[in-house]
């Protein structure tokens, strides 16, 4: 098979030819500090020693948020199962950050055990994206426990394997949905991030190299597949600045995202989801 052309650089690697972790604390923006110092306070506080760790991800740590415009996104490792009381508190800090603070537009925290982000059945899902993709804001840092990691089809198979299985559900969210484009806008700003995503994981073993860059992403996989290149670059404007059109919504559920999950399987495999995952 002929390599494609006007393919960006690989990079994201480092020398020895691992994923190289994004994003740091130093990198984070002057505007975004004082929610980020709040942010450390306040989770210390929610959950004192039942804190293991928390993280950032996102924009922020990795320098690039836009000012009242972009979120700020939280990881936090729980020293025991995270109950629906922690969830409720998590959505109300986030909240209480939201209204705090005018440069940030939403916080999105994801909470986990510390044994799951460890266990074995997350090395090359959850525990890749800790390693890679967060950064650590307070405890020790449960990346020391975890491998390094290459863009490899496995880790393409883990992260984004379950596009097949996610597409009825995004079926079913669209259609009860309110027909509204406020409505509509975070539907295609997620759907939009997660088939970029899929398509740059789709070719990541081939380019061997990392971005988390929506637009580069969206030109690494056109340059494997340039039939395909026109909607991914649609899906990866839309990441960025969503639109509530209902059209954009039909294009990735019923030609965009069941091509792609075909590929995918075709390429890496599906990943198995476990019951937890397939319970709507």
């Amino acid at each position: 098979m002929p390599e494609p052309q006007r393919l960006p650089a690989p990079h994201g690697l480092d020398p020895d030819g691992f994923i190289a972790r994004e994003g740091s604390l130093a990198r984070v923006q002057p505007a975004f500090r004082p929610v980020v110092a709040a942010a450390r306070e306040r989770v210390a506080a929610a959950w004192g020693d039942r804190l293991d760790s928390a993280y950032l991800y996102g924009s922020v740590p990795r320098g690039t948020a836009r000012e009242s415009r972009s979120d700020l996104d939280l990881l936090i490792a729980l020293r025991t199962e995270p109950t629906e009381a922690d969830r409720a508190l998590a959505h109300a800090l986030g909240a209480d950050l939201d209204r705090a603070y005018d440069a940030i537009d939403g916080v999105g925290t994801l909470l986990y055990a510390r044994e799951r982000l460890l266990s074995g059945r997350e090395r090359h899902d959850l525990g890749w994206f800790l390693a890679c993709l967060c950064t650590p804001l307070l405890g020790d840092d449960l990346a020391a426990l975890l491998p390094r990691y290459r863009p490899t089809s496995l880790l393409a198979r883990e992260t984004n394997g379950d596009l097949a299985q996610l597409l009825p559900r995004w079926r079913t969210r669209i259609a009860g949905a309110p027909d509204t484009e406020e409505a509509r806008r975070p539907l295609v700003r997620f759907m939009s991030r997660h088939l970029v995503r899929t398509g740059f994981t789709l070719v990541m073993p081939r380019w061997q190299g990392w971005t988390s860059d929506l637009n580069e992403m969206a030109e690494v996989f056109g340059a494997y597949h340039p039939q395909r290149a026109a909607p991914m670059r649609v899906a990866a404007r839309y990441g960025r600045e969503p639109a509530g059109d209902a059209g954009v919504l039909r294009l990735y559920v019923d030609d965009l995202g069941p091509w792609l999950a075909a590929e995918y399987a075709r390429v890496h495999g599906e990943k198995v989801l476990r019951e937890e995952e397939t319970t709507p």
